[in-house]
């Protein structure tokens, strides 16, 4: 009955969607908000192509859910290595790999506290061996759920050398160094690119830069661009090129180890 309870409670969690609050919700219709009236201001000054915009609201919520569900994914990969770590360290104290999955969930709870994905993860591993679920099988489930190729790679050969009588204490040690230093790569990454990402923003807004300053210097210089078929049609090449080129630098300096 303990197990059941304890199953209730941990519940699977889902990575491959994403569910605002209604504060966010509100905080990202605010930002599209303000992104349209901004690309109005620059390119059309007029309210019709504005309100012709505001449908785009939708896919701005939609790429900040990708965006959070990248960021999710990211952060309990980070986690998973901590996990491991603890794991590892269980087994070589002389646990069996099941009661280090149960000192590993205390141990990320101390670390991460109540409520992260990786502590809530390991508390359901926890509950569903209550009810005699093979550990190798959670574990595969975990990265079927959670999309992580790491998560992945350590749960096909964890479960392999379950059933085929591996050394585990082994295993865990090398999937565990092997993805650490894996993880390290990718920090070292992106603390180098970080530099590299500030620049090409400010290149990004360098050109809406540009026309602020032309608007707020000299207004009558760029009237000739506005409210005509010809001003309308060469703005709108300009904010294709400009879209275009955000998302290939977006592209450059994002490395996917």
């Amino acid at each position: 009955m303990k197990g059941k309870e304890k199953g209730q409670l941990y519940a699977k969690r889902d990575y491959a969607h994403y569910h605002f609050t209604g504060k966010e919700i509100m905080k990202y219709l605010l930002q599209a908000f303000m992104l349209c009236a901004a690309v109005d201001y620059l390119f059309y000054k007029s309210i019709w192509v504005l309100l012709l915009m505001s449908p785009l609201a939708m896919g701005y919520l939609k790429w900040q859910q990708n965006r959070l569900i990248r960021e999710r994914r990211k952060k309990l990969n980070y986690q998973f290595k901590d996990a491991l770590t603890s794991l590892s360290v269980a087994v070589q104290a002389g646990y069996s790999v099941e009661s280090a999955v149960n000192a590993c969930a205390r141990d990320l709870e101390r670390l991460y506290g109540r409520g992260t994905d990786v502590v809530e993860e390991f508390r359901y591993i926890e509950s569903q061996q209550h009810v005699s679920v093979p550990l190798e099988e959670l574990f595969l489930d975990l990265g079927e759920r959670s999309q992580v190729e790491d998560i992945e790679n350590f749960a096909s050969v964890f479960y392999t050398a379950k059933r085929t009588g591996g050394d585990m204490n082994k295993v865990i040690q090398k999937v565990t160094r092997m993805l650490g230093d894996k993880i390290d790569v990718k920090k070292e990454i992106e603390a180098t690119l970080a530099a590299k990402k500030s620049e090409q923003m400010i290149m990004s807004l360098m050109p809406a830069g540009i026309i602020v300053y032309l608007q707020m210097t000299s207004p009558g210089f760029l009237n000739v661009l506005y409210g005509n078929p010809f001003g309308i049609a060469a703005m709108s090449v300009c904010l294709a090129i400009y879209i275009t080129a955000y998302w290939m630098g977006r592209k450059i300096v994002d490395i996917e180890v």
